[in-house]
Formats: C-alpha cells, structure tokens, sequence
C-alpha cells in the first residue's frame, strides 16, 4: 500500500495530466461549430467549387446545410501545398467537400460517389469511339494528359507519351486553367484527345455536341483511374465524421440528383460499369 506522504507526491500530478487531457479533448471537440455547416473551398475550381459562380460541390454544401437546419459559411482557400493545414487543421472549417478516400491528410466520411477519368474526343473524329488507352487508334495521335496524374502512366505504358502534350497539376485557378486549356486545344486541333478527371471533365464537356466524353471503364493496370470520393474531416472529429455519414446515407438520392445533373459521370464501386440513374 503506497504512503500517504508518495499519495500527497503523485495525486497532484495524475490530476494535473487528467485535467490537460480534458482540457484538450474539449478543445478539438469545440472546433466543430454548432450553429453553422463550416466549409472549406477553392475559389475558383469549377466545375467543382467557385465563389463567383457555385460548381456542384457548392450545391452539395447548400444541401446538406439545409438538412442541417444551420447557416452555411465557406471559407475560401486555394487548393494546393498547405491548404488542409491552413483551412481545416486551422480549425477555420468542419469540413470538405470532395476528398479522394484513403487520403492521410484526413479522416474520410463514407464515400458519397465513385468517378473515373474520362476520354475526350472531337465528335467528328475516329477517336470518338476509342473506349480504352490500349486502342491502336490513339497511336500517332498527341493526346492532353495533366502531368503527374494516374493515367499519365498508362499513356507512358501504351507508347503514347512522345507525342503528348502536359498540362500543369498544381497551379492557382484564379490566374490557371488547365482543364479549360486542355479542352481548348482539343476543339482547336491542337490535340486530338483529352484525359481528365471525370467529375472535371464530364460537367465541362456536358451539352456540347462538338465534344465527345468516354469514361474509361476498361483499364485494367495500374494505377487505377477510377476513386472513390468522400467528404474530409480532422482525424479527431469521430462524432462528426458518423453525424456526416448518416446525413450523407439520408439525402444520398438528392446528391446523386446534383451530380447527374452537373454531368459527372458516376460508375459502381469496382469502377467497372456506369452507375444506373436513380428513377
């Protein structure tokens, strides 16, 4: 049995430590507001997310505030180097929208969709019915690929790269606009087919007949082109994160609705096959 006199000792410092403890556990749980959907979002990445004109990101925001029943508040912030550190690490929001599951910079929600990389092809052009990277078709064609993305590999794997033409991955989209440039050239004859990420690609292309959008649902190396997308919360925010996952589960029609209707092309979960449209 301990001495009174080590019990006087130690008890000030086990208190001590279990009072931090708390302290900081109530500190990481008050970073979550109550009385507002606190989100974080670029600028100016349209389709996805905008301040001036909203992307389907904004709309899927607005929903689930809605649902909520609390004010929605965006703190804008452009994506790249630094950005989860200074917005949501930052504790300046709750919340991202549209996160690639397994990323370690967060704690992932349930995925809400799953996407691949998408084919863009002029209409009028035989490449139009290009369904794969390993076609003998794209051989001698110059092909748009943002560099440093998946199937910039599978261009490289299938002899396609000499000819092809990189865009920038990491640029500030308020002055830069790959996706936009890509497309440009593309309709210009400056390329002769595009490779973006479907939920950029699909809406940017959505309603122009000139342009033809393939998802590439038959590549079998890796890396895979096809991800599943979840909403990025801090790794502490365990309540959050299942209050997310049921509000996600509830209204999941609804989301769907959004990205349909933005044009994102929504396939199953292996990535195999396009998603049936909700009736």
């Amino acid at each position: 049995m301990k001495s009174p006199a080590w019990t006087a000792k130690v008890w000030p410092v086990v208190l001590s430590l279990m009072l931090s403890a708390g302290a900081v556990s109530a500190q990481t749980a008050d970073l979550v507001s109550s009385t507002a959907f606190r989100v974080c979002a670029d600028p100016a990445n349209l389709p996805l997310s905008g301040r001036e004109t909203k992307g389907f990101e904004n709309e899927i925001a607005e929903l689930l505030a809605e649902r909520l029943d609390r004010p929605l508040e965006t703190t804008w912030f452009p994506m790249g180097p630094g950005f989860i550190r200074k917005t949501l690490r930052a504790g300046v929001c709750d919340v991202v929208i549209g996160y690639a599951q397994g990323d370690e910079l967060v704690q992932n929600t349930n995925h809400y969709y799953t996407s691949v990389y998408v084919l863009v092809t002029r209409s009028d052009d035989a490449l139009a019915k290009v369904e794969t990277l390993t076609d003998p078709a794209l051989q001698g064609r110059r092909i748009g690929i943002v560099a440093g993305t998946p199937p910039a590999s599978h261009v490289a794997q299938h002899g396609l790269m000499a000819l092809a033409k990189p865009y920038p991955l990491i640029v500030d989209r308020r002055v830069q606009d790959p996706a936009g440039d890509m497309l440009a050239d593309l309709q210009s004859g400056a390329i002769d087919a595009a490779i973006l990420w479907g939920p950029i690609g699909g809406p940017l292309a959505k309603g122009n007949p000139a342009l033809t959008v393939t998802p590439l649902l038959q590549e079998t190396a890796s890396p895979k082109l096809f991800y599943r997308i979840t909403m990025g919360v801090r790794p502490s925010d365990q309540d959050w994160k299942r209050e997310l996952n049921s509000l996600i589960r509830r209204n999941q029609a609804e989301i769907v609705a959004i990205l349909t209707k933005a044009g994102v092309p929504l396939v199953n979960d292996q990535g195999t096959a396009l998603q049936e449209a909700a009736p």
